[in-house]
């Protein structure tokens, strides 16, 4: 009887001390698991910048007339074809990495080196997942000043405007895309404001531009009715340009489409 007692009390024992041993080698798989998904995540992570080096040289870069320090890896800098040449030629001192850009915005181009580094400027674009819509951080309440002062036209003009035209001159086709996007989420903003900032991208795009003039365009056709009540408007169609002739060609396609 004891003998059978003890028996039974052995194998409960091994079997215990075996799904312990089970379960602490699953623990230790798991928690292995575990870190290489963790280390995978921070390679994927750190890949996001574009696959560079971050121990690559520093860049310093002067902005604006005010002549405003920035720094930037020069592996980061490089993934802009425009920076990228710079950097392989003779506008690039060897010994000092500098580079002056003088007619630049240094708010709009911190966003610009923000983006490089991360993927995106503030305010970011986050997914409002309870409504199923983009929006842009802090929108309920902090979100920032939509617009920068141009010293060039001493007017305030929307700031994801100057950061398109800014990445369509660095050749930056997803910061193009990541500015309209936030723009278009953009409310509350004067007529007066968008006008400057439309002519600012008629003068800072290219004529085949079908995004930004585009947005512009339709943006006055759906506010047509606070548009022509504006004097502001009045001013700038008396001043005329290219501007005005598309928004003519796109309201007589937008009637004939009615």
């Amino acid at each position: 009887m004891f003998a059978r007692r003890s028996n039974h009390t052995e194998s409960f024992s091994k079997t215990r001390t075996a799904n312990s041993v089970s379960k602490s080698k699953r623990s230790f798989r798991d928690n292995t698991a575990s870190s290489r998904r963790n280390e995978k995540i921070k390679r994927v992570e750190a890949s996001s910048l574009h696959g560079t080096d971050l121990n690559s040289p520093i860049v310093t870069l002067v902005v604006g007339i005010e002549a405003r320090l920035f720094a930037c890896h020069e592996s980061i800098l490089s993934s802009s074809p425009f920076f990228a040449a710079i950097c392989r030629g003779q506008y690039l001192e060897s010994s000092t990495k500098r580079v002056d850009l003088p007619e630049e915005i240094p708010e709009v181009f911190s966003s610009v080196l923000e983006y490089l580094y991360k993927g995106d400027y503030y305010p970011r674009l986050l997914h409002n997942k309870r409504k199923n819509i983009w929006e842009l951080e802090d929108a309920a309440n902090n979100t920032p000043e939509p617009t920068v002062f141009n010293p060039e036209a001493q007017q305030h003009i929307l700031k994801d405007t100057v950061v398109y035209c800014t990445a369509e001159r660095y050749g930056l086709d997803g910061l193009k895309r990541l500015a309209l996007r936030k723009q278009g989420l953009q409310s509350g903003v004067q007529c007066s404001t968008i006008l400057c900032s439309a002519r600012y991208a008629y003068s800072h795009t290219p004529d085949n531009d079908s995004k930004l003039r585009a947005h512009y365009l339709a943006l006055i056709i759906r506010s047509r009715s606070t548009f022509k009540r504006s004097g502001t408007m009045q001013m700038e169609m008396e001043t005329g340009g290219r501007l005005f002739f598309d928004l003519f060609v796109a309201l007589v396609n937008h009637m004939d489409d009615m």
